[in-house]
């Protein structure tokens, strides 16, 4: 795949890429210094093809970025920390 565009959609506490009018979703909750990963979605048309490492990896830099204090009550988010 190449490189795809990550949209930041703070004021919805999400990351959000679409592709060919399929749109998946990274979404958090943030409180103060505290970010917790809640949900990763990517819909059947765009699976097995990375979209949902990518917004993960994209979502984890920027908290990190932030100096976030990371958790992830999604499971998939749990695996890349």
């Amino acid at each position: 795949m190449t490189e795809i565009a990550i949209t930041h959609q703070a004021e919805q506490q999400r990351f959000v890429v679409e592709i060919d009018h399929h749109q998946a979703v990274l979404e958090y909750r943030q409180q103060g210094d505290k970010i917790d990963f809640s949900r990763t979605y990517v819909p059947e048309a765009l699976r097995g093809q990375g979209v949902a490492e990518r917004l993960v990896r994209h979502g984890l830099q920027w908290a990190k970025a932030q100096e976030y204090e990371i958790t992830a009550s999604c499971w998939y988010v749990q695996k890349f920390l």
